[in-house]
């Protein structure tokens, strides 16, 4: 009888093994329960982990003590175009998912960058990122660009990239949706859509986006292999930019009367191009595909000037870039580089807004 009693009975969790199952010191298991001195988030993870295991009694108090996740920490977050409602909305998404993962203890450092000269873009970015712990950024590729990724790494200031991926060998990897995908995705409304015979002409914002550039090439090649009546003009690039964007869409529609269809794979001038299409393409049975759900786009496919727009969800991207960088804030881990985050994006016709 006493034996299978004590066959029942648990054996003693101490302070020392729930050190040895963490892999840490005795002491510092007793800075994490009693919250003495400092220790670093990852080291106290990892000895709660070590008690919750073993099924120490006092594991909900550690937790109660442990300081929220990401308290104190600045993440940096550089965006384009301050004008443009895709970017401000990101921006909403980026302060509220900060908020929320840090329990309101963390801060999110938010800056617009406007020009789209690469040596500009890059001097902003090495400002932002010393300021704060971490950064997510939207940028135009280019060595100047790669060369401040790589020196905020140095200085141990982690990168992730925004929407559109970048070529730097150090960044932590790219949170966007799949571009590929939805290039072949416009084509696949293109070609279902359009009159069989014609023009498609192509927006772009910069050949210098990763994103938009996988976007183009994509949407090219499933139209060359499924659509050989449609041929694609070469790419507008507009900067982004909304003036640039109704100019070259009146230009487009002057120059090429047999179009029958557009693809924008960018969003920042989509206000000119809409505008542009309002004026001179109504009644023309041109096939629109826009990419960014903005109150223009909503309201331009209720007027059936946009038949399609390929969403990128912007609170689904802020909260993955944000777990990115705390998870490498509070593990301390090995960083592994180049890994992509990719988030599914949404589909909008004028009957689902």
């Amino acid at each position: 009888m006493q034996n299978w009693q004590e066959s029942f009975i648990k054996p003693k969790i101490t302070i020392q093994s729930i050190a040895q199952a963490a892999g840490v010191s005795a002491a510092t298991v007793d800075r994490v329960l009693n919250s003495r001195l400092p220790v670093r988030e990852g080291t106290a993870l990892r000895v709660i982990e070590a008690a919750e295991q073993l099924g120490y009694h006092a594991v909900h108090l550690m937790r109660q003590r442990m300081p929220a996740r990401g308290a104190n920490r600045r993440l940096g977050f550089c965006l384009q175009k301050r004008s443009s409602p895709v970017y401000q909305a990101l921006a909403d998404a980026l302060r509220d998912a900060v908020a929320r993962q840090t329990e309101g203890r963390g801060t999110a450092v938010i800056e617009f960058i406007d020009e789209l000269e690469p040596r500009q873009i890059a001097e902003r970015v090495l400002d932002m990122g010393r300021r704060c712990d971490a950064l997510g950024l939207v940028a135009l590729d280019h060595p100047h660009v790669s060369a401040v990724v790589a020196q905020l790494h140095d200085e141990g200031r982690p990168c992730v990239a925004l929407l559109s991926d970048l070529s730097a060998p150090q960044r932590l990897g790219c949170v966007c949706i799949d571009n590929r995908q939805r290039g072949r995705t416009a084509a696949w409304a293109v070609r279902r859509l359009a009159r069989p015979e014609g023009e498609v002409g192509v927006f772009i914002g910069s050949h210098r986006y990763l994103g938009q550039e996988t976007s183009e090439m994509a949407f090219r090649a499933a139209l060359r292999e499924l659509a050989p009546g449609l041929r694609v003009l070469d790419a507008q690039v507009n900067l982004e930019d909304e003036l640039l964007g109704y100019e070259s869409t009146l230009g487009l529609l002057a120059r090429h009367p047999q179009l029958v269809g557009l693809y924008d794979t960018g969003g920042g001038a989509t206000r000119g191009i809409i505008r542009a299409l309002r004026e001179e393409g109504a009644g023309r049975g041109i096939v629109v595909v826009a990419h960014g759900l903005t109150p223009e786009h909503r309201e331009a496919l209720v007027d059936g000037v946009i038949d399609l727009v390929i969403e990128t969800p912007m609170p689904a991207i802020a909260d993955t870039a944000v777990r990115v960088l705390l998870d490498v804030l509070v593990s301390r881990a090995p960083l592994a580089f180049g890994r992509p985050f990719v988030v599914p994006f949404g589909l909008h016709t004028p009957e689902n807004v």
